[in-house]
């Protein structure tokens, strides 16, 4: 599909809607009713650790909700996206080499702000970057890190310059029930009788999982009522949202000219991740499809409330994206060195 860089204008414009969401609902790939593994947390702050599931009528209510996977983690498994073949052109590809290693910003965990970024060739050019974002100036960011600009950035452990997410995606799983399930371990020798310690030594060490014999699997070694997943009675559901009116608050300084093709082009990077597929795999016991039984959404929502669908397809933001990349002036791949000297100062907190 041929596209033209106005072609959405009418999104940034002052008056423009607030957002386009999706709702969809997933499945797991056994059905409904298979069990499907949310993450498990540690504990802390009163939080006892394990999955995250947050009661909505009360302690005693039976509905809840349960976290299957964060804003952070799908952020982290869609920006990557931009260093495959189809959508490099659209960002600079900018490597970090450590040692024998080779980073893309792009799989950094703080991107531009983290500490990898910040200890490499590129510390003075991204800190300046950083420093033009709280004089009101995003560009210069753009032309290195466009995609903080996509999915938020805070650059906490230097400048403090904070950018707001734009795209955001959360997938949670309703009125679930806790599964668990157990297992041992059965060595295949006794080795109390290869004399490789005692009898008195197994009997003690067997079921005791923090055991050295146990930690090392020379004994029996039950593991009785782990975590064995969820049911979801009320299903799964992945909601996300692209706001519009975020993307208001990135600006080119005072140039209005050059805001517009700023923000066109954040907007086209915004709209190819949005209508991206999600990935299905989550992590081992979980894997979602799309439950084509039941009605999603696409819609643009305006700031008086009305819902309109929303026509576009993932094509189409991309060759939108396209174009307004060009229009931009994407900026330089670049492969840079790791610094020691810098990393050495920077944990002592010097400049």
């Amino acid at each position: 599909m041929s596209s033209s860089v106005e072609q959405f204008d009418s999104w940034l414009a002052f008056n423009a809607p607030a957002a386009l969401v999706i709702r969809e609902h997933l499945t797991p790939i056994d059905g409904p009713d298979g069990a499907l593994f949310p993450p498990t947390f540690a504990p802390g702050d009163k939080f006892p650790g394990g999955y995250n599931i947050d009661p909505i009528d009360g302690e005693q209510g039976s509905r809840n909700v349960c976290l299957i996977d964060s804003v952070g983690s799908q952020a982290n498994r869609i920006e990557p996206i931009f260093a495959e073949a189809e959508y490099r052109h659209l960002v600079p590809q900018v490597i970090i080499r450590a040692g024998e290693k080779e980073i893309n910003i792009l799989d950094a965990g703080h991107r531009a702000g983290d500490a990898l970024v910040r200890c490499s060739e590129l510390q003075e050019t991204v800190q300046n970057a950083f420093y033009d974002v709280l004089r009101g100036n995003a560009e210069p960011l753009a032309r290195i890190a466009p995609t903080s600009l996509v999915f938020g950035v805070w650059d906490s452990r230097d400048t403090q310059a904070k950018l707001p997410r734009l795209v955001s995606s959360t997938i949670r799983a309703f009125d679930v029930r806790k599964m668990t399930r157990g297992a041992v371990y059965i060595p295949p020798v006794d080795y109390s009788s290869l004399q490789v310690f005692s009898e008195a030594e197994k009997a003690k060490a067997e079921g005791q999982g923090k055991s050295p014999l146990a930690q090392r699997g020379f004994v029996h070694n039950p593991a009785s009522a782990a975590h064995g997943g969820v049911i979801a009675d009320g299903g799964v559901r992945r909601d996300a949202s692209l706001s519009l009116a975020a993307l208001q608050s990135v600006k080119a300084g005072n140039d209005a000219e050059r805001t517009l093709t700023l923000r066109r082009y954040i907007l086209g990077l915004a709209l190819v991740a949005f209508t991206a597929r999600p990935a299905t795999y989550l992590r081992q016991g979980c894997q979602l499809v799309r439950d084509t039984e039941k009605e999603s959404r696409f819609e643009v929502v305006h700031g008086d409330g009305l819902r309109t669908p929303a026509d576009l397809s993932h094509q189409d933001a991309l060759a939108f994206a396209s174009v307004a990349a060009a229009s931009f002036g994407v900026g330089e791949d670049r492969t840079v060195e790791f610094n020691k000297k810098k990393a050495t100062n920077d944990v002592k907190k010097k400049d």
